[in-house]
């Protein structure tokens, strides 16, 4: 699997750098090393790697600095995260940036990252076949059965265990609190118990006008709720890769976010709720799986019922359509007594 595999390592210490290369080119991988970000950077532009691998602590240019570069410069590259620090902030910028997996030093078992470089390869060339079935690229064959979550393959376990680890992690991943397209703006509003896995949010403006978004409380997924949030968000946003930023539906995203779910071997089913606003048309169209909510617009409200909860048929669940007025409105979740979510449709000049 890794043999003539092209890989970049972008890393400052001499002898953890040294370490890799030499198990890298014992697997038969071709290696090339830099030393700093910018170096990493020249390095790209030279030839493009199969993967890379890089610490976040670097000088002249920080990890996070020149992941960042590499998101925008070279999206089609996977990262893999080598870092000395299994700080939740840090592990949820990376995952925003599109790293494929965050490792920690030190590595006791040099068998982790093989196992995490093959991972990565194997959804790396799934993903590129689009004759492919989209649940069927979650599942991988062989050995390593069972599913590879794409923005999170490391330590599921260590999140069950460590609650708080967990929570940081998820409310890290949540996205800014306005965003605007054209004369319409998003903005939500969070009031969550600290001591209680969070509900989270996440939104994504499309390229034919529209605004497809979800929810999901993680309070209700047990102690795989964590992951099973993961790879909502994962399917969520690789789903809408694959169809190019255009939603045809609500009823197919949950259908195949629940088919991924399905696929997964550890996801539990979860309350969440999942909708589109054409801007253009101004209207909402929502499927509630597990949360009930309100749409207030003006004096009018209209209520959403819960319906069947993720991953148990949610996408049989009633597609429901309301109006919004050229002002906006407010869509506020119902039935969670430890929390205030809502979210802010409305117009700008």
């Amino acid at each position: 699997m890794l043999k003539g595999k092209n890989i970049l390592i972008v890393e400052d210490d001499p002898v953890f750098r040294t370490m890799l290369v030499g198990f890298l080119n014992s697997q038969g991988c071709q290696v090339r090393e830099a030393e700093d970000g910018l170096i990493g950077l020249r390095a790209l532009k030279d030839e493009i790697p199969d993967l890379l691998l890089c610490d976040l602590s670097m000088p002249v240019m920080t990890g996070m600095e020149f992941v960042e570069e590499v998101a925008v410069q070279y999206p089609m590259i996977p990262v893999i995260v080598i870092s000395g620090t299994g700080n939740m902030t840090d592990v949820a910028q990376a995952l925003r940036l599109g790293v494929k997996d965050f490792l920690i030093k030190p590595i006791d078992n040099i068998m982790i990252l093989k196992s995490a470089i093959i991972s990565v390869l194997k959804m790396q060339d799934s993903a590129r076949q689009k004759q492919q079935d989209f649940s069927q690229r979650w599942v991988i064959d062989g050995d390593d059965s069972g599913l590879i979550e794409e923005e999170l393959q490391w330590h599921i376990s260590e999140l069950k265990n460590n609650p708080q680890a967990a929570r940081e992690l998820l409310m890290g991943l949540m996205p800014d609190l306005q965003s605007r397209c054209g004369r319409w703006k998003l903005s939500y509003r969070a009031l969550q118990a600290a001591e209680i896995s969070p509900i989270i949010f996440d939104y994504i403006w499309l390229i034919d006008g529209q605004l497809a978004f979800y929810m999901v409380d993680t309070s209700s997924g047990g102690e795989n709720s964590t992951a099973t949030a993961l790879l909502i968000r994962a399917c969520f946003n690789d789903f809408l890769r694959q169809q190019g930023n255009y939603l045809s539906s609500v009823q197919h995203l949950v259908d195949q976010i629940e088919l991924g779910l399905q696929s997964s071997g550890y996801a539990t089913p979860v309350k969440g709720l999942f909708g589109v606003f054409n801007l253009a048309e101004k209207q909402l169209h929502l499927i509630a799986a597990g949360l009930g909510g309100k749409l207030q617009v003006g004096e009018q409200c209209a209520t959403i019922a819960a319906g069947q909860w993720l991953g148990d048929r949610a996408c049989d669940n009633p597609l429901v359509i309301l109006p919004m007025s050229d002002i906006g409105g407010r869509l506020s979740l119902c039935d969670i007594s430890y929390a205030n979510f809502s979210v802010n449709f409305e117009t700008v000049i």
